[in-house]
């Protein structure tokens, strides 16, 4: 009989995390012999192909796949493609699940009737770096009103999700995932199914932890990503667009502007003044609330945890209004 249960991983040089993401799934509540675990390689150099061949070596529901793309959508795809369950989760490679996630998904999908569910995840990192990160990731000054990142407590429908789980007739309908969006790709596969009248549930019984990138540099290279790539959204699907989208990529932009008409109109610097005093109280005082409940976290770290949240993803979105600007003139 085909398992009941296919987890896809996409992963890329994840050797530091891989084995403790695996040893999470193979620790479930659920029946290991329902379930199958396909591991979608983006052709990585470190060790990780080697971690999961040992796996593989004492589990045969483990199984390794080639992405030779080397991004998330397609590594997705190829998952989809390739399993056989008649529940398709997803997992990632720097993440771990709770010991009843597979257990809560199957539950919230046969229970409510929604073509997706999910959980809440704890974004953690053991650096000091990656401790105050995890900590911006998780307010809502630092991310806006992201469900599955600050409502940790309240059963409810939401836009989008971290490692949801879906009934496979959902990709049957919808089809696959858009190979164009390097990232965004799981904000908009989920739009479609909630433009069709589709569900996306968020509940905090499903339970995943996160690893935060460790440096600041890593994080900026991730955000600035998701605003480039919020830019493509934005010209596919305009009506899924929430205020958070725009909101650091206005900030910057004021920024920039106020700053350059200083240089034509002396009065402009007290506009720019404004805007960026207004930020540096906005998150001082965030930062001093945020801390005042973590204070085993730096809080200069936290702080700049936060800047460089919002300068990397709003230089990211306007970026990306430069470079898909002749994509408004040609079909989606």
């Amino acid at each position: 009989m085909p398992p009941l249960v296919t987890i896809i991983c996409p992963v890329r040089n994840e050797e530091d995390h891989i084995s403790e993401c695996i040893e999470s799934l193979l620790d479930q509540t659920f029946d290991i012999k329902d379930m199958e675990i396909l591991i979608v390689d983006g052709l990585s150099d470190d060790r990780t192909r080697e971690v999961v061949q040992g796996f593989q070596s004492k589990y045969k529901n483990i199984k390794l796949l080639d992405n030779p793309h080397r991004i998330v959508p397609s590594a997705l795809n190829i998952g989809i493609k390739a399993s056989s369950g008649k529940f398709i989760l997803r997992m990632d490679g720097h993440a771990k699940a709770a010991q009843d996630y597979v257990e809560k998904c199957i539950e919230a999908l046969k229970r409510n009737g929604a073509e997706c569910v999910g959980g809440p995840i704890t974004t953690f990192n053991h650096s000091r770096t990656g401790q105050a990160i995890s900590l911006a990731m998780s307010s809502p000054f630092g991310v806006g009103n992201s469900g599955f990142r600050t409502n940790n407590e309240r059963e409810c429908f939401v836009d989008s999700l971290a490692f949801p789980a879906y009934k496979r007739e959902v990709f049957e309908k919808f089809g696959l995932f858009d190979e164009e969006l390097v990232r965004c790709q799981d904000d908009e596969f989920n739009f479609r199914i909630r433009k069709d009248g589709g569900k996306v549930l968020l509940s905090p019984a499903i339970r995943s932890w996160y690893y935060a990138r460790s440096s600041f540099k890593d994080v900026w290279r991730q955000y600035f990503g998701y605003g480039y790539w919020k830019v493509r959204l934005l010209q596919k699907h305009f009506r899924m667009m929430q205020a958070r989208h725009f909101v650091p990529a206005i900030f910057v932009a004021s920024l920039i502007s106020s700053m350059t008409l200083t240089l034509l109109m002396r009065p402009a610097f007290w506009l720019f003044l404004l805007i960026l005093s207004s930020y540096l109280v906005a998150s001082l005082s965030a930062a001093i609330l945020t801390w005042r409940c973590n204070r085993q976290v730096s809080f200069f770290r936290l702080l700049t945890s936060f800047y460089v949240l919002h300068f990397s993803y709003g230089t990211g979105f306007l970026w990306g209004l430069i470079r898909f600007a002749p994509r408004w003139f040609m079909k989606k």
